[in-house]
């Protein structure tokens, strides 16, 4: 299946923290490393453990400050095991590491099966005496079980005779030091450790049991460690102190004669429902687990549910590559765990420990494509934004506003988690952080709202939590724009847009910027949207929601008033960024690549020149262009139209060119981004930046980034923009549109969606658009193929449509 295996020929300790990342394994429970089982934390390796929404908050004093932050806890690492031979004649081997061991390694591979979820790897290699040994190891994180894992290995000894040792544990001297840019910072979570073992009935388990400093959740890893297919260990030799736990054992080897050993594993913590400890909890889950064997059955079955409802087919590497983006969206997202967690989307997935494992704006990208396939998911992870609601309006009320205002970094709480000063590695300097800026968070959230009802169709999560958030969110826009009477329209000031380069005027004082583009566009849409849903709120609700939240009888008239006069600056004929963007400089781009190469982070470039990019007319990734990313040509018009201004066609290509040549591209998300604007008009370009999207993390083109953690978020908006991008699929009205505007590249493709509860199946090929409805399904579909052809497909249906030009 090599569509389906992601695969590493040969050791190579400079890759070794990317591999790691992008072979991680997990459930949406938690989630490890693809760290090789006898490696520690170091220069080529890190083993991580992330529990989803397990955070910690921590203090460090930094340069003369007190600060704080919150990150997700790097847990007790459960992957350890090594081994060493012990033949009949001559002396003893050494415990095999790759790296001291590395002229020794004859074969080195690493598979990753994304159909079944499996990381298999196998080694041989010869000891400084001549001896050969053979070593298959396979590892699962349970996609049944969400508290389980194993792994298997199996040694093959080739020209000698004796025993294996193998040392099996459980490590607890670990901490959060997987990013280099926070090495000043406080990294040891865990604290109260303790150790033990299963006792003489149990000879091969063992446990940890740990608690995270502040937030006080109780963490325990048990394990079961015994040879296979006998079931009892031999000689089980015990070396424990409060922050290891190990155990030893030794199995027989011979030419022809293979010895294996399996590992099972069980994580619980405090907050985990329906149980009465996690002791307990773990080490009854080690004890009753079935053999590796009988786990995996169960896990690949879990894993064929999954992909069911997940079934694509794309052509080529583009294909092999999304499946990967795929695998890590199921498996940091999962629809059997994680809609029963209290978490968000953590924008690096469960894979590392950058941004702190927090939670950003990136769902933007992730729920239109689960609203489609998995949207109890997306209701669970709007869920998460609704409970921290109460934390969104006290944010707002500190600022002197009313509603709500989301944090552009969220945590465990729903507070503020952007840190204050960032590290730029490049000049070693400490710099402020006026990321926290980003307001337009909220109008993400509101965006995910609304299109969750309207490709769901469920109007009671979008008449209670999501009309709450919604118009709680419009509220704080309507509080925070402010009259300028000399322009006869309303203004949003000290904000930053998506690009994040520019956080203030050059020379100012104080951060922020003033009508950025991007955020009033989609303040007036959420007020549109606002005013929609409280006229269409049936009237019970809709009196029970105002009373509760105190909205009064003048605020939709003055929302209704706010979002047809909200000010969106132009210069030379093309939106602008923000107000005063057109009298920025002009950057030497062609002299900084000459000088530089890579100039994706820009911003640190000139930083550590002295220079700042808010003095230029660069951006790092899209920000007035993202409104083609959320808004169909036609409702951006209608937006611009409601707002008083026309946005014609050959202004929005303009204005695409204008900024298209003064971005870097230093977010994983740029490409996404402009390959979708681009997609309908210049096929060229917008090739080129899917390329781009899909090789961002398996190429690690952000230079070394990946290997901190993958991006959720383009990962997921390179599958949607196959799903809804290149066939121009939206949902409203309760009617499915498709629009199609296929790449030459990628012309021909297939998927299942589900709209409404029904499954629908799409293929796309050169010139035609194939749909239909499964013959099991109790009700059909209405489709408009644009620009006006609407059809009705009923259950056992299918339908060949042509397609112009």
């Amino acid at each position: 299946m090599p569509d389906w295996t992601w695969e590493y020929e040969g050791y190579d300790p400079r890759a070794e923290r990317l591999r790691e990342a992008l072979c991680t394994l997990g459930n949406g429970y938690f989630a490890t490393r693809g760290a090789a089982p006898e490696t520690n934390a170091g220069p080529a390796h890190y083993p991580g453990t992330y529990a989803a929404g397990l955070y910690n908050r921590l203090p460090t004093v930094l340069a003369g400050r007190l600060l704080e932050h919150e990150d997700m806890v790097n847990l007790p690492n459960w992957l350890p095991l090594r081994f060493r031979m012990h033949p009949d004649e001559g002396p003893d081997g050494r415990w095999f590491h790759p790296d001291q061991d590395a002229e020794g390694l004859l074969l080195y591979r690493q598979a990753l099966d994304l159909r079944r979820g499996i990381l298999t790897r196998w080694i041989r290699f010869r000891d400084e005496h001549g001896r050969h040994l053979g070593v298959e190891q396979s590892r699962i994180v349970h996609m049944g079980d969400p508290h389980l894992a194993a792994l298997h290995t199996t040694f093959t000894a080739e020209d000698w005779s004796g025993t294996v040792e193998v040392e099996s544990a459980i490590d607890g001297m670990v901490g959060n030091t997987g990013v280099s840019r926070y090495r000043d910072l406080a990294s040891h979570h865990l604290t109260r450790m303790g150790t033990g073992t299963g006792g003489p009935a149990e000879p091969g388990v063992m446990w940890l049991r740990c608690r995270t400093t502040a937030s006080d959740v109780r963490v325990v890893v048990a394990a079961r460690t015994r040879a296979d297919p006998d079931g009892a260990p031999e000689n089980v030799r015990n070396r424990q102190s409060d922050f290891r736990i190990a155990q030893r054992l030794t199995m027989p080897v011979e030419p022809g004669r293979t010895a294996s050993v399996e590992k099972v594993v069980a994580l619980y913590t405090s907050r985990d429902a329906a149980i009465s400890g996690p002791m307990e909890s773990a080490l009854e889950a080690v004890r009753s687990a079935p053999d590796f064997a009988r786990l995996l059955d169960s896990h690949l079955q879990a894993w064929e549910r999954l992909w069911r409802q997940a079934e694509f087919e794309v052509p080529g590497e583009s294909g092999h590559v999304l499946r990967l983006h795929a695998f890590h969206l199921l498996q940091t997202l999962s629809p059997a765990h994680t809609a029963e967690l209290d978490v968000g989307v953590p924008a690096r997935g469960l894979h590392g420990e950058a941004y702190r494992g927090h939670v950003f704006w990136d769902e933007l990208f992730v729920l239109p494509y689960l609203n489609l396939h998995f949207p109890e998911l997306s209701k669970s992870l709007l869920t998460y934004r609704y409970r921290r609601l109460p934390a969104a309006c006290r944010a707002a009320r500190a600022l002197g506003r009313e509603g709500a205002c989301y944090p552009w970094q969220s945590g465990s709480d729903g507070r503020e988690e952007t840190p204050e000063v960032h590290l730029n590695p490049r000049s070693g300097r400490w710099l402020p952080d006026n990321s926290r800026l980003q307001h337009h968070a909220g109008s993400a959230v509101a965006y995910n709202v609304w299109r969750y009802a309207q490709a769901t169709g469920d109007t009671e999560f979008a008449h209670t939590r999501g009309a709450e958030m919604l118009l709680q969110i419009a509220r704080f826009w309507a509080s925070t724009a402010e009259f300028d009477a000399a322009l006869g329209r309303y203004r949003i000031r000290r904000v930053l847009g998506p690009d994040e380069y520019h956080d203030g005027y050059p020379d100012a004082a104080d951060p922020g910027l003033d009508d950025n583009a991007y955020t009033n566009v989609t303040a007036a849409w959420v007020l549109a949207r606002g005013l929609d849903l409280a006229r269409t709120l049936p009237a019970s609700r809709r009196q029970e929601l105002f009373e509760r939240i105190e909205l009064r009888g003048g605020d939709l008239e003055h929302w209704e008033e706010v979002s047809r006069r909200l000010h969106v600056p132009f210069h030379e004929g093309v939106v602008s960024q923000f107000e005063g963007y057109g009298e920025l400089a002009e950057l030497d781009w062609d002299g900084y690549r000459e000088r530089y190469g890579d100039i994706r982070r820009l911003d640190r470039i000139l930083e550590a020149e002295g220079d700042t990019v808010n003095r230029y007319r660069a951006s790092k990734q899209a920000d007035v262009l993202m409104l083609g990313y959320l808004f169909s040509p036609e409702e951006l018009r209608e937006i611009f139209g409601r707002l008083g201004y026309e946005l014609s066609d050959e202004a929005w290509r303009r204005t695409v060119d204008h900024y298209l040549a003064r971005t870097s591209h230093g977010s994983t998300l740029s490409g996404v981004v402009h390959a979708w604007v681009l997609a309908r008009a210049r096929h060229g370009e917008a090739w080129t930046h899917l390329r781009e999207a899909l090789a961002s993390d398996v190429a690690d083109l952000q230079g070394g980034t990946t290997a901190e953690g993958i991006h959720l978020g383009a990962m997921a908006g390179t599958l949607d923009l196959v799903q809804r991008g290149l066939t121009g699929l939206e949902t409203r009205e309760g009617l499915l549109w498709l629009d199609p505007a296929p790449l030459p590249e990628l012309s021909e493709f297939g998927l299942r969606i589900r709209y409404r509860g029904v499954e629908v199946r799409i293929r796309m090929k050169p010139g035609q658009l194939w749909i239909g409805v499964p013959p099991w399904e109790e009700a059909g579909v209405r489709v408009v193929l644009a620009p006006d052809l609407g059809i009705e497909v009923a259950p056992g249906d299918e339908r060949l449509l042509p397609l112009a030009g």
